[in-house]
């Protein structure tokens, strides 16, 4: 459970400029504990607030509480979905966010270098890092009711068979054996997935806008590219370019798949970083199958013909029939090596 209140606002008296938000079933928060009590103790923070997150409240909720409190540095516990919360709350609040990446994908710890299944070295950044300054995503998903709802993301947010690869996977294998875990999910989802027609409109930063028709069967925009295992699923994506950057799969076989696996796994991760892969991938793109796309801009919008699921870092969204994606920029900071 979270701190009770009252001790929030009698700790927001004291000095206290460090605050915790922890997923008490992600990694080991009493080490996680230990070492932040460590660091703020030996920087002269004080006592650091400590909140943990619940089924009501991803962290969202007590980030706030903890900047309201006095706190200039948060630091987030958990996987994805708890750094996202957090990092939501602490946009445009000039306060610092730290990470401590207990999850299963850690995807924005990856892309930002910090230490993975180290939480102690993991403090220590969110102590004595740089602050880097970042942007943040924002997705508001409309189901089929015409109900719209806003929120933010760090990594990737989509529509589609991405979606559909999370509520695939199986949660014990994901425990037992972690990222390696959606393979099993993406082989499920990609057998059973049907295309569905999907018109995404590409705003510019001009005002000038990109009209793109695709029979689909996933967008997904990111805010950062990389993947466990080095793999790069966006590789122009950049996390302080002001843009966000679009992958649209549309391949019409299991061929196309494949080949959407090889362009992930060869030609982003090997091929994109020498020069003579570079000039094989011009030589090839004139005969490589139309099955992904790729596109950016500042604001995103996805129609679809019937509703898909949708996903937030790694986390089920429901459903939608229509997604607007859009930047925030420069709106986190975040600590880093």
């Amino acid at each position: 459970m979270s701190d009770p209140a009252p001790e929030i606002e009698r700790a927001s008296a004291l000095t206290n400029t460090v605050a915790a938000v922890v997923n008490p079933v992600k990694g080991d928060p009493m080490r996680v504990r230990q070492a932040i009590s460590r660091h703020a103790y030996s920087t002269g923070a004080g006592k650091p607030l400590w909140f943990e997150t619940t089924i009501e409240d991803e962290g969202a909720d007590a980030a706030r509480r903890a900047v309201a409190a006095g706190a200039r540095l948060v630091i987030a516990s958990g996987g994805d979905g708890t750094v996202r919360a957090v990092a939501g709350a602490l946009r445009h609040t000039g306060v610092a966010l730290g990470i401590v990446p207990s999850g299963t994908g850690n995807l924005l710890a990856r892309n930002l270098g910090l230490p993975i299944g180290n939480a102690d070295a993991a403090v220590e950044v969110a102590f004595s890092g740089q602050d880097r300054v970042v942007d943040v995503g924002l997705a508001e998903f409309t189901s089929p009711d015409g109900v719209a709802t806003e929120n933010p993301f760090t990594v990737v947010a989509g529509v589609g068979v991405d979606a559909a690869m999370i509520a695939n996977t199986n949660p014990f294998l994901k425990e037992r054996f972690g990222w390696i875990a959606y393979i099993d999910g993406i082989l499920r989802s990609v057998i059973t997935s049907k295309p569905v027609r999907s018109k995404i409109v590409i705003k510019n930063a001009d005002g000038s806008q990109a009209t793109h028709t695709f029979d689909t069967h996933s967008v997904l925009v990111g805010n950062v590219g990389g993947l466990p295992g080095g793999a790069e699923l966006i590789p122009d994506a950049q996390i302080d370019d002001g843009v966000l950057d679009v992958a649209i799969m549309h391949p019409r076989t299991i061929f196309g798949w494949l080949y959407i696996g090889r362009t992930i796994l060869w030609e982003n991760l090997v091929l994109r970083h020498t020069k003579l892969g570079r000039k094989l991938l011009r030589i090839q793109s004139r005969l490589s199958p139309n099955v992904l796309e790729y596109a950016r801009g500042p604001v995103i919008t996805v129609k679809l013909d019937s509703p898909v699921a949708a996903e937030l870092d790694g986390d089920e969204f429901g459903v939608a029939q229509k997604a607007v994606f859009r930047n925030d920029p420069g709106s986190l900071i975040v600590r880093v090596p």
